[in-house]
């Protein structure tokens, strides 16, 4: 596998755990976010600060994280009163103060963002290696937390808060820790993809950016772990494949969620689940 080869697999695993951090928040809880790029921005900017400083590569991932869920916990408290179209709103808000903020920074390098990043000294293979790690840790937790009492509850949340908080759900606890929870995950994603690219601007964690990542979901499934990995990982190598129209992703990105929300609103994992329930019975039917 070449160097090209390597940093398609790399930036699909972030990308993925990108995917499945806002599908906690989203698929999982109900809570719509259309900012979520902000918090992949807030660990990428504190990773690399801190490698810039002098600190080892494992802690730089570890400040990426604890940054961006104090931000996703600021956040999530702000936007406890607010719900569905609203919430989007709010979020996306978030995402714009987040990069006016950060364009304004000199210690932040404003519109020339951070450059010369230390090499983390893993190798193409081995950073390869780990953001996949990562990403598979990253569903196997969210596998965990759907079958688990956090996952019941986060359901419920979704369905009707109302009628989750009657059943005695903590809303707000399980609505915090959702939103800390994705954000955190994002903010790891943040620092691996600071120290694979070794440079940093604000417009990589743009609107367009969390409209990308809310597309993988919707296209994956919302909701389904294994979709929404399926979904990310076919929109990160797509536009590489099709590089001539990409100057029109967007617009296909939009045309692409129509398409998925009029013919298959489950998604990917929706449209393929009958299938896969026909061949088990199929194969339950031959033994």
């Amino acid at each position: 596998m070449g160097s090209y080869e390597l940093s398609l697999v790399t930036l699909a695993a972030i990308y993925a755990m990108l995917a499945l951090s806002l599908n906690l928040i989203t698929g999982f809880c109900g809570q719509i976010s259309l900012g979520h790029a902000a918090f992949f921005g807030a660990g990428a900017y504190a990773a690399a600060l801190l490698s810039k400083s002098g600190g080892p590569f494992v802690a730089a991932l570890g400040a990426g994280m604890l940054v961006a869920a104090l931000f996703g916990l600021v956040v999530g408290l702000a936007s406890l009163r607010v719900r569905h179209d609203f919430l989007a709103i709010t979020t996306m808000g978030v995402g714009f103060l987040f990069l006016g903020f950060v364009r304004k920074q000199k210690a932040l390098g404003a519109e020339l963002g951070i450059s010369g990043i230390p090499d983390h000294g893993l190798g193409a293979w081995g950073l390869a290696l780990l953001a996949v790690a990562l990403t598979v840790a990253t569903a196997i937790l969210s596998l965990h937390i759907r079958r688990a009492w956090a996952g019941r509850a986060f359901a419920a949340i979704a369905d009707d808060e109302d009628t989750a908080r009657t059943m005695g759900i903590d809303v707000v606890r399980y609505k915090l820790v959702a939103f800390v929870m994705g954000t955190a995950i994002a903010g790891l994603a943040g620092g691996v993809f600071a120290h694979f690219t070794r440079f940093i601007i604000p417009d990589a964690f743009g609107f367009t950016v969390s409209i990308s990542i809310l597309a993988m979901v919707i296209v994956g499934g919302i909701g389904s772990t294994w979709g929404v990995l399926v979904g990310a990982v076919m929109l990160t190598l797509l536009p590489e494949l099709f590089r001539f129209i990409n100057d029109y992703k967007l617009l296909i990105y939009g045309s692409l969620l129509l398409l998925v929300m009029r013919f298959a609103p489950g998604g990917l994992a929706g449209a393929l689940a009958p299938l896969f329930r026909r061949a088990g019975t199929a194969a339950g039917g031959a033994r």
